[in-house]
């Protein structure tokens, strides 16, 4: 087996994002390119609503988004089928044992958390509530496979990737998956970050200094 995948199809793919914006085109492009679209609450609803085919994520995971949508995506189905190595022959008997289909793509963007903390009388529970799990967790599990997955965190990756597609016969490229694995990276240690320094600015009681011992 290669140690280094070039191409990968792109034969299914999933996508929740909070910010829609150009979401319905880059949809209509995966789809166009013979690729099945599994998507999540609003995104789903979105792209429904534009007459694209839709999976919806319970039918993947078999349960329900539930905890006001706390809980959809953190489920084996989801990140065995983003962290499966392909040519690794017990990682392939596990997919086929457990009946995961391998995701090719994940286009993810996260709860606005950055815009809410900046709002006027904006409370600490509201702002917590804009804290993203399911996606920080799905941006890292296609980012660490990048040999094999595509992962998208911004509109403005949305024209780069359909490029690769059409340049590749609907795969991706390594150097493409590689770029797109760094910027996701890039985007959930900046997310991170926001999160950390508004705990820590809204905290009462300042955490006490680590104490490492020698």
């Amino acid at each position: 087996m290669p140690d280094t995948i070039d191409l990968v199809p792109v034969r299914r793919a999933l996508l929740s994002v909070s910010d829609k914006t150009d979401l319905v085109p880059f949809a209509k492009a995966l789809a166009s390119a013979g690729c099945e679209i599994i998507s999540t609450g609003g995104t789903a609803r979105a792209l429904t609503d534009a007459g694209v085919p839709v999976r919806s994520i319970d039918e993947l995971t078999g349960f329900p988004e539930m905890m006001d949508g706390r809980v959809k995506t953190l489920h084996p189905n989801v990140h065995g089928a983003l962290l499966a190595l392909r040519d690794n022959p017990d990682h392939v008997a596990s997919m086929n044992e457990h009946q995961i289909e391998p995701i090719d793509l994940v286009c993810v963007n996260l709860y606005p958390f950055e815009s809410t903390i900046t709002r006027q009388g904006v409370t600490q529970p509201e702002a917590i509530e804009q804290i993203d799990i399911g996606g920080p967790s799905m941006i890292r599990s296609g980012a660490k496979n990048a040999r094999w997955v595509a992962v998208v965190t911004s509109p403005a990756q949305y024209d780069r990737v359909v490029s690769d597609l059409d340049a590749n016969d609907g795969a991706t490229s390594l150097a493409t998956r590689t770029q797109l694995a760094s910027a996701a990276f890039a985007r959930t240690s900046e997310y991170d970050a926001a999160i950390s320094a508004y705990l820590a600015r809204t905290s009462p009681v300042a955490f006490p200094p680590t104490r490492r011992q020698t």
